[in-house]
């Protein structure tokens, strides 16, 4: 579909007009999506080079694409060039929209994320603290995404050992899920899943098993039910489920 309108707007506008690029950026995205990484690089570059061209460099819509070129390059372990390219985004949405907009707290939290990775733990949690921050300011302490960056602190209070501080953003992303999305919506919304396993592992690693089987027991009804009982996701909490069970039986 998006192939058949990129030859269309091509042949009607030509490569760089602004729909056209639209076309090619939203085709990164959908390239991204199916795991077709080269691809969706040649799209955002394609797509960022005619945005250059046709507003410059700090216009809004060059950044969304420099902040999705960045989070491909995280996708690509290409590390280096995510951080430059999300400096780069984040530098350009301060200058245009300020220091709190949301484009700019995601850039912000898309960083937070490649710091962690990079084990560069303290700039992350400062990044991290950062996003939480400005979203409660501009969405309130139970949007989602505001939740996204609770869960976020969460794991990364978890890497630093400091298990009390990760607990307690874990449950405030699951009581603020629920809270936002009602009872049932919110046992196949999948950053809460996210959630409810992250915390499962925590209350593992600290021997609060029982705990433990009713967040993976959780997690695993909403995982069968989003992305089938086939699913590697699926079998994997399945088999952590079944041995923490069977561990319990061998304590009685």
């Amino acid at each position: 579909m998006y192939l058949r309108a990129l030859q269309g707007k091509e042949k009607a506008w030509g490569p760089d007009h602004t729909s056209t690029l639209g076309t090619v950026n939203n085709l990164g995205l959908l390239y991204k999506s199916l795991g077709w990484l080269d691809e969706a690089e040649k799209m955002y570059l394609r797509a960022l080079q005619g945005k250059e061209k046709v507003w410059g460099p700090d216009h809004t819509s060059t950044l969304n694409t420099v902040n999705n070129l960045g989070a491909l390059y995280a996708d690509l372990g290409r590390l280096d060039e995510a951080e430059k390219t999300y400096l780069r985004a984040l530098q350009g949405f301060e200058k245009v929209w300020g220091p709190d907009h949301t484009s700019t707290l995601g850039t912000v939290n898309n960083l937070g994320n490649l710091y962690q990775s990079l084990g560069r733990l303290d700039e992350a949690e400062k990044m991290y603290l950062r996003a939480l921050q400005g979203n409660e300011k501009a969405w309130g302490p139970d949007h989602t995404s505001t939740l996204d960056t609770v869960n976020n602190l969460g794991l990364l209070y978890a890497d630093l050992g400091r298990l009390d501080e990760a607990e307690k953003m874990y449950l405030r992303a699951l009581q603020g899920y629920e809270k936002a999305l009602g009872q049932e919506a919110v046992k196949t919304y999948i950053p809460a899943l996210n959630t409810a396993q992250n915390m499962a592992v925590l209350f593992q690693q600290t021997g609060r098993t029982q705990e433990a089987e009713g967040l993976y027991e959780q997690a695993l009804f909403g995982v069968g039910a989003v992305f089938g009982r086939t699913s590697n996701r699926y079998h994997s909490i399945a088999k952590i489920l079944d041995a923490l069970r069977s561990n319990s039986e061998h304590d009685i």
